[in-house]
């Protein structure tokens, strides 16, 4: 019995050498305690995606998924004799989806929002500019995920081309800042904050 367990042994010695030796590592060898944790896919199946869009009007809002934003395909429907060129009207609809629960592929795959409370949003007040949105609570008061979502959400949504939105509080005394969506931001939004620039 000793010289058959000391053979095991070696066995299993050799083994773990030959699988070190070729550039594996041995940690990573299936085993009967279970499988590696896989990762996160961040996608949703197609046919959840066009049964989406086809209920409504396409848009895109940024989720969170493996601490990045990414952007996920959703519909919006518009009060009646709206439409998406009501930028007001659009921009309540975006912020909207970003407090909707995922829906059951989104969970699946992954993806959740940080934006909680019921935001609601106004068009300029006076002596704004006229594509500035005042929210009922300022970015600057927003966790970092929930900024970033909601202004990469909104650049890409209402931005009309431009590479930023101006967004600040419905108080009189709000400043009105121009927030900008980058890529470092959508790649690390917990720790890369939103680039945000006064507004004359």
């Amino acid at each position: 019995m000793r010289r058959r367990g000391a053979a095991v042994a070696l066995l299993a010695a050799g083994l773990l050498a030959g699988l070190s030796g070729c550039g594996i590592r041995a940690t990573e060898v299936p085993t009967e305690f279970g499988t590696a944790p896989s990762r996160v896919p961040c996608t949703r199946s197609a046919p959840d995606v066009s049964a989406q869009s086809a209920a409504g009007l396409p848009v895109q809002v940024f989720l969170i998924c493996g601490s990045q934003l990414v952007s996920v395909d959703r519909s919006v429907t518009l009060a009646d004799g709206r439409s998406a060129n009501d930028r007001v009207d659009l921009a309540q609809a975006l912020l909207d989806e970003l407090r909707e629960l995922p829906s059951g592929a989104e969970d699946k795959a992954g993806f959740s929002s940080d934006v909680r409370s019921a935001l609601t949003v106004r068009g300029p007040q006076r002596g704004d500019p006229e594509r500035a949105l005042r929210l009922s609570t300022p970015p600057e008061r927003l966790s970092a995920f929930a900024r970033a979502q909601v202004v990469c959400t909104l650049v890409h949504g209402v931005g009309a081309g431009e590479e930023a939105v101006l967004l600040g509080g419905t108080q009189e005394d709000s400043a009105l800042r121009s927030y900008r969506c980058t890529d470092e931001v959508r790649a690390r939004p917990e720790v890369v904050p939103v680039p945000s620039g006064s507004v004359g």
